[in-house]
């Protein structure tokens, strides 16, 4: 699995119809709480306007959802793990990204086969709290050694500047929340980042 260098994260498909046309080609769609039939709604306006733009859709979480309504790829967590059906996901031919934190979680994901791999969070980061400390750049080579040629998302805390380094480190793709979506001005914000990222994978 390819994955652009800009990872974007929303929580709504409405950022998908600013965002998406200042040039961004992989997004995640990442809703809690939702109510069922809305969230239904909600990843089939997504799904629509990704492939309408020509973007990689990822869902976060509701991999049932995604298998249910031709979505590419489902992100999941290591609670999602926990009642995840891997076989009904691949037999789909949905892949999976995977969220890892430390070793113990490394070593569960690596053996659930993953497309991509997740380390978070890189900087300290005000997306929700998490009882584990920043990872750091050297935690990138780390990991980067341990899972060869299986992408490796880097997330937390990062921004336009940071890209370089994480990229760098071996990080396939930066991925951002926060820094974007409570900027004062996301398209702008969302146009630098891809303007750092794609001047770093040149």
């Amino acid at each position: 699995m390819q994955l652009d260098p800009f990872y974007l994260i929303v929580d709504h498909p409405r950022w998908l119809e600013r965002l998406l046309p200042q040039g961004v080609r992989l997004v995640q769609l990442r809703m809690k709480d939702m109510p069922g039939a809305e969230l239904r709604q909600l990843v089939r306006t997504a799904r629509d306007l990704a492939r309408v733009h020509g973007v990689q859709l990822i869902v976060n979480d509701y991999w049932r959802l995604a298998i249910e309504e031709g979505c590419d790829v489902v992100h999941l967590g290591q609670e999602d793990l926990d009642e995840a059906d891997l076989d009904a996901i691949r037999a789909a031919q949905v892949r999976i990204g995977i969220s890892t934190h430390d070793h113990a979680e490394l070593e569960r994901a690596m053996a659930c086969r993953p497309d991509y791999i997740a380390l978070g969070p890189i900087f300290p980061t005000i997306l929700k709290k998490m009882p584990w400390a920043p990872q750091g750049i050297a935690r990138i080579q780390e990991w980067k050694k341990r899972i060869g040629t299986i992408p490796l998302v880097a997330i937390g805390g990062l921004k336009p500047e940071r890209a370089r380094d994480v990229l760098e480190a071996g990080a396939d793709s930066a991925a951002v929340v926060t820094d974007i979506l409570l900027h004062a001005d996301p398209e702008a914000r969302t146009r630098e980042w891809i303007k750092a990222v794609q001047k770093e994978a040149a």
